[in-house]
């Protein structure tokens, strides 16, 4: 698909999901607001209860595909931005960790999340986040501005992942952490998938190799580019997504094909320093 059709049919897939109208890459309870089936889901791909419990409710969508704030060594007093920040889920924790005497700002291009967002802070009264409305390929902040970057399972979505990078490594201060989880391939998906529309709002159709995503952080100008994690990403979740039987309906894949496909996707923690 074109860049310019990738990016609205995300943005109109995570419209509904900010809506609670449609499913994501998690189960469709997840994402029609459950608590219990988000928690589930965050839990398996590692967050803590306490963590969980610690946000405020409606900001957790079962969206991402690991914990970056777990790595990311934040400290208090630091700027972090988050790179496709929903409804705010790791802001929140993020902010925990800064205290007041730091400061969050999150950015998504979905002005719906954007509102869930920034609602969701005025409910939980955090005065050191900030959401902003833009495109993680053209980040809305300074240069040299902020300590860290963290994102979660987004920027697979984006279609130049090359420019993504080169724009957190322009925003990042000399020394600054770039602490992402993202979705990459360990080999290519068949053709259907790779230009399905479902599988684009299911974070799957816009994964690319591992290695290859690798070489774009390196290529944007980080330094000690390596995986803290990789894992497999639950079998189970992707059976029971309604977007991989959106896929099924589609395309005729058989679900061993689905199977098979889901040992091909990972979910790895990479860092970068600038």
């Amino acid at each position: 698909m074109e860049q310019e059709t990738v990016k609205r049919v995300v943005r109109e897939g995570y419209a509904k999901i900010a809506r609670k109208e449609s499913s994501c890459c998690a189960p469709a309870t997840a994402c029609y607001g459950s608590t219990g089936s988000a928690a589930g889901i965050s839990k398996r791909i590692g967050y803590r209860d306490d963590e969980l419990s610690s946000v405020p409710e409606g900001a957790n969508l079962g969206l991402g595909c690991g914990n970056p704030v777990a790595v990311a060594s934040l400290k208090r007093g630091e700027t972090v931005l988050d790179l496709g920040s929903g409804a705010g889920f790791d802001c929140f924790l993020a902010a925990n960790r800064v205290g007041m005497e730091g400061k969050v700002i999150g950015v998504d291009m979905t002005p719906e999340m954007i509102e869930r967002a920034r609602e969701n802070a005025r409910k939980g009264n955090y005065g050191n986040v900030e959401f902003r409305l833009g495109e993680i390929e053209n980040i809305p902040a300074a240069d040299s501005s902020v300590d860290v970057i963290i994102s979660n399972c987004v920027i697979n979505l984006a279609p130049d992942k090359g420019r993504v990078f080169k724009e957190a490594f322009r925003v990042l201060k000399p020394g600054g952490r770039l602490m992402i989880s993202d979705m990459v391939l360990l080999k290519e998906l068949p053709e259907g998938i790779k230009n399905s529309v479902e599988a684009y709002i299911g974070c799957l159709s816009g994964a690319i190799m591992k290695d290859e995503y690798l070489e774009a952080i390196k290529s944007a100008g980080f330094g000690d580019v390596k995986i803290i994690d990789e894992v497999h990403y639950p079998v189970e979740l992707m059976a029971n997504d309604p977007t991989a039987k959106a896929i099924i309906d589609n395309f005729n894949v058989p679900i061993e094909t689905i199977n098979e496909i889901s040992e091909s996707v990972i979910s790895i923690k990479v860092q970068g320093i600038k």
